[in-house]
Order: structure tokens, then C-alpha cells, then sequence
């Protein structure tokens, strides 16, 4: 009996130096900044269906506003107003616009206990490098041998480039290109680089969209039904799209890859509010709309939005973090962060640091098919 009772007091001793830790763990919340619904739609119901699976007690939610560029104190006040909350233990915010570095600074002056994670950083990548405890950031310059082979890989001999000269002025678009063009050759594809009309111009999007309308077809009686298209540009996309399946060509993927970009309007797949941010929802719905246009197997896009990868994989790798579970407890796991990515699209993804920053990952991911 006194056996008994002294093994039951060691138990109820063990477990009430157990608990504290436990709730404690156990304990916390995870903040996320976005934009608002008018900026980008995508990142924001995102957000939402988060909080709404893993509960307001765990997941809180803030948007940086709409002028950011004018508003950078907004931006910071509303962080601060989640680092506030002592339970808050990390924040993730995508996109990190301009303000970010400032934010993260003025919060860490008293809470440097918090993990930061960023995704599509608008400052400078060297500077954020070393704010943020993790950057996320596409790898737009691997994407131009990528998109060379995923059109190969569907069949193209000829790969059109749409662009205008204001966009080959930026640096990252005119590598991508150049990049894309020695891939395409290298495979035995054409390429083809073809001016647009700038929506920025005279003819505004309204301009660019008719020539790319009229354009397509035109390619494609050059060169055949084996061309694949790509463009520079989020207005070129949905009439590309149109094109592209009217006159049975290759669309590889948009120049912003995302199952919910362009293609749901091109495709005339209307998409309820409650499914905004339902990925296998919308792939369902494409991938059968378009097999029954008889174009299988010559289009496709990434599995999942960029940004709405930034942020579920930013608050599943925080609770993985807050919970103990990174490779010695460290904020920074590539092994632990690659694995959730890869979990998110169902597929393969790459990640590589940028220069020589261990906690700046670019990510590069394997395509869909429809």
C-alpha cells in the first residue's frame, strides 16, 4: 500500500513538472500580415482559411495598407500591435513591402523573442537578410530554364516570348529571357521574342490584350500548333490563354504561376467566395474544363500560389519551431522547411540560398499538368 502511494505521488509529481512545459508549448499564437482583399485577394482569404482551421485563439490576423508606400508607419503600427499580444511567438507576413524592415526592427527592440518570417521581400535582399529570421522569395532567374524545358516536355518546337521594352529593361526580366532563349536552344527549340504593346501605354491593357489576341493565331499559322507562349506580363495572360486553347497550342505557365491567375476567366470557371482559396478545389475544376476542350496535356501552372505557399508553409514551419521540433531547436531548418513545402505543392520543390545568406531561400517548384 505504501508502495502504492508513494509511486502514485511520483507520478502526480513527475506530471505537475510536466504540465507548465506542455501549456506552456502549447500556449502561443502566430500573426499574419497580408495585404488587403483589394490588393491581393489570394494572400488574404489565405490567411483566413489559416485562422479558420487552426482556430482565432491560435492564429491573428493583420493587413498593411492599401498605399503602403506612403503609409510605412501603418504598416509598423499594425505589427506592433501583434507583437503586443505576449502569446504571440511568430509572425509571417507576405508580402513583406516596404516598411518591413523598419516594423521588424521597432519590434524587436522589445520582443526579440519573436520569429519572423517573410515572404516576397520589396527591400533591399541583402538588408531583410538580416531583419528576417526567414525570406522566402521566388527563383524568377531558374524559372527561365524551367519554362524552356516544361515547354519541351509538352511538346513544343517553337517557344514565343512576349514582351516590351520596359519590362527588358529590368535586369531580373532580361536574364530570365536570356536564360529562357539559351534553354531553348540547347532543347532544339525556336525561340521567338516578340514585342507587345506596353499596357502602361497609349493602348493601356485594352491595347496589349487585343494584339495578343490577334497575335496567337498569327503565331501559330507560322509556326505550327507546337508553339508554346509565354509572357511578361499579368494582363497578357487570360487572352493568351483563349488563344492558346482555341487554336490548340502549348501554354506552359504564367508569368505569376498560380492555379487562380488568369486562368479560372479564361477558362469561364466562376469561383465562390468560399473556395477562394481552395487550391485542389480549382484544380479539379481546370483540369477537367480543360480535357474537355480537348486540350490535355498542353498546358499547366504550379500547384500552389506563391504567395499562399509563403504563407501556410511560414505559419506550419513556426509551429514546428515554437513547438521544439526544428533541427536543434534552431530557427532556421532547410531540411524542416523544404519538407513542409514539398508536403504543400505534392511535389518536388527547390529551394537555393540566395548569395551566401543561409536564411534566404529561393523557391523553385515543379510544375502541374493538366
Amino acid at each position: 500500500m505504501k508502495k502504492g502511494m508513494l509511486m502514485l505521488g511520483m507520478l502526480l509529481a513527475l506530471l505537475a513538472a510536466i504540465m507548465p512545459a506542455m501549456a506552456q508549448s502549447a500556449d502561443y499564437k502566430i500573426g499574419i500580415m497580408t495585404g488587403t482583399v483589394a490588393q491581393n485577394e489570394e494572400e488574404f482569404r489565405k490567411a483566413e482559411a489559416l485562422r479558420n482551421q487552426l482556430g482565432a485563439n491560435r492564429v491573428v490576423l493583420a493587413t498593411y495598407p492599401e498605399r503602403f508606400m506612403q503609409e510605412q508607419e501603418t504598416t509598423i503600427s499594425n505589427m506592433m500591435a501583434m507583437a503586443s499580444d505576449p502569446k504571440v511567438k511568430a509572425i509571417v507576413m507576405v508580402q513583406a513591402v516596404p516598411g518591413a524592415a523598419a516594423a521588424i526592427d521597432r519590434v524587436r527592440a522589445v520582443r526579440s523573442d519573436i520569429l519572423f518570417i517573410l515572404g516576397v521581400p520589396a527591400e533591399d535582399p541583402d538588408m531583410i537578410a538580416k531583419k528576417a529570421d526567414i525570406v522566402l522569395q521566388t527563383n524568377d532567374l531558374a524559372r527561365g530554364a524551367q519554362i524552356a524545358r516544361q515547354a519541351k516536355a509538352l511538346g513544343a518546337k517553337t517557344l514565343v516570348h512576349y514582351s516590351f521594352p520596359r519590362h527588358m529593361s529590368y535586369e531580373h526580366l532580361a536574364t530570365r529571357r536570356t536564360l529562357m532563349k539559351q534553354e531553348a536552344e540547347k532543347l532544339g527549340l525556336k525561340f521567338v521574342e516578340q514585342d507587345a504593346p506596353d499596357p502602361t501605354g497609349d493602348g493601356g491593357v485594352p491595347g496589349t490584350q487585343q494584339f495578343i489576341m490577334e497575335d496567337v493565331p498569327r503565331k501559330v499559322a507560322q509556326y505550327g500548333k507546337d508553339t508554346a507562349f509565354f509572357g511578361t506580363n499579368c494582363a497578357m495572360q487570360e487572352p493568351m490563354i483563349r488563344q492558346v486553347i482555341a487554336n490548340k497550342a502549348i501554354y506552359p505557365v504564367q508569368c505569376c504561376p498560380s492555379p487562380f491567375h488568369a486562368l479560372p476567366n479564361a477558362l469561364g470557371i466562376a469561383v465562390p467566395p468560399e473556395k477562394k482559396a481552395d487550391v485542389a478545389w480549382i484544380l479539379a475544376e481546370e483540369k477537367a474544363k480543360i480535357a474537355s476542350m480537348g486540350m490535355s496535356g498542353r498546358m499547366s501552372t504550379w500547384p500552389v500560389p506563391v504567395n499562399m505557399m509563403y504563407i501556410e508553409a511560414g505559419v506550419r514551419y513556426a509551429i514546428e519551431y515554437i513547438e521544439g521540433r526544428t533541427k536543434n531547436k534552431a530557427k532556421v531548418d532547410p531540411d524542416m522547411l523544404t519538407k513542409i513545402m514539398s508536403q504543400i505543392a505534392g511535389g518536388k520543390v527547390e529551394l537555393t540560398n540566395y548569395k551566401n545568406y543561409s536564411n534566404f531561400f529561393m523557391y523553385l517548384s515543379d510544375f502541374y499538368n493538366f
